[in-house]
């Protein structure tokens, strides 16, 4: 592994701060509240070190850059974070974004732990500075592709916009359905408005329509088309990305936002440990927490482990990613490589397919699990 030399003071060992570099979306076209639970977990688990002592009597501190869901705007602050001497970088949502920052933390020898991106190909070639908490796209949505065929579906609409990340996700259903007895019909969502989707789902006898598109819109606007045409009565809305995990889903679209099944990264039962941030969570967000915060919380879980086991040091921490073994809120996390994925990844973080209850939408029912 190529080893840039780390900034003066990053091994300053005087009791100031060891930093750690957040990168999430927090406005606008970001999915804000998804930003929200990355940095309250991220802001809780550093809090939890910092009252138990720190790194090794250092605190721990966050250094928050917006990426407002924009991969330039990402990279940049990926570069003042590293002239500001962060010991690692910690978060992100967005796929795509993450790539940007995934890329520019390679260029620059600087260890990157990604939150709760899934693309696969976080890099274009193998790194050894980044590594991931999410699963990546191919496993979890090839489970989703396993709850739509025990459900019965086998003729699958898609509404995608057009993303690296969406249509990552339109072809690994359509590779894994195919050889299953499933067809994938697409949806191009530029060309169509939430009306006409309705239109093609029918033309098509199409049993599924999966929403590989933005939050709030046009997702809102497609499922409250299809919910009022008559014709789709029998059809089931899902959404493998995760739209309905949020309490904005609910608050947006009311009894329409139940039974549109979703993935979501928790165990069944949470440890000890992951209950007692669940309850720290929904005190510090005002509301349930998702799957994301716990994201966050696991992040800086497992590079306080790192800091405190191998120093600050950005080589040490990178070269530390095959050894880490640190109980998290969610389970054991190890890091391995795995065929196809660019980065040390957590193979794997338990996948559930839940929706949320139409007796009760702010409850959820687990569907399927993987």
């Amino acid at each position: 592994m190529n080893t840039p030399p780390s900034p003066p003071g990053v091994e300053q060992t005087d009791g100031s701060a060891v930093r750690i570099g957040a990168l999430v979306p927090l406005t606008r076209p970001g999915w804000v509240q998804a930003g929200r639970h990355v940095l309250a977990g991220l802001e809780l688990a550093v809090r939890d070190v910092n009252d138990a002592g720190g790194i090794v009597g250092r605190p721990l501190e966050l250094v928050v850059r917006d990426t407002a869901a924009d991969p330039h705007r990402a990279a940049a602050a990926v570069d003042e974070l590293a002239r500001l001497g962060v010991a690692a970088l910690a978060g992100e949502y967005h796929s795509v974004v993450a790539r940007a920052a995934a890329a520019r933390a390679d260029v620059l020898g600087l260890p990157f732990l990604c939150s709760s991106a899934v693309l696969d190909a976080l890099t274009e070639q193998p790194t050894q500075w980044v590594a991931r908490l999410a699963p990546a796209q191919s496993h979890s949505w090839r489970v989703y592709a396993d709850f739509l065929l025990s459900a019965g579906h086998s003729r699958i609409a898609v509404a995608a916009e057009s993303s690296v990340y969406w249509s990552s996700g339109a072809r690994i259903l359509r590779d894994y359905l195919a050889p299953r007895g499933g067809t994938v019909i697409e949806l191009d969502m530029r060309a169509l408005a939430p009306t006409a989707v309705c239109d093609e789902l029918a033309d098509n006898r199409a049993t599924a329509l999966l929403l590989l598109v933005g939050h709030p819109e046009p997702a809102v606007s497609i499922v409250r088309s299809v919910r009022r045409d008559q014709r789709l009565a029998e059809i089931m809305i899902g959404a493998p990305a995760g739209q309905p995990e949020f309490a904005e889903w609910a608050r947006l679209l009311g009894d329409d936002s139940a039974a549109i099944p979703f993935l979501r990264y928790l165990p069944e039962r949470l440890s000890p440990l992951g209950a007692r941030v669940e309850t720290a969570l929904r005190e510090r967000l005002a509301e349930a927490p998702s799957f994301v915060a716990f994201e966050g919380y696991d992040t800086v879980t497992v590079l306080t482990d790192v800091l405190r086991s191998h120093g600050a040091d950005r080589a040490r921490i990178a070269e530390s990613w095959p050894r880490v073994a640190v109980e998290g809120t969610r389970g054991q996390i190890r890091f391995s490589r795995t065929p196809g994925v660019s980065v040390w990844q957590w193979a794997w973080t338990p996948i559930q397919v839940v929706d949320r209850d139409p007796a009760e939408p702010d409850r959820f029912r687990i569907l399927h699990t993987g």
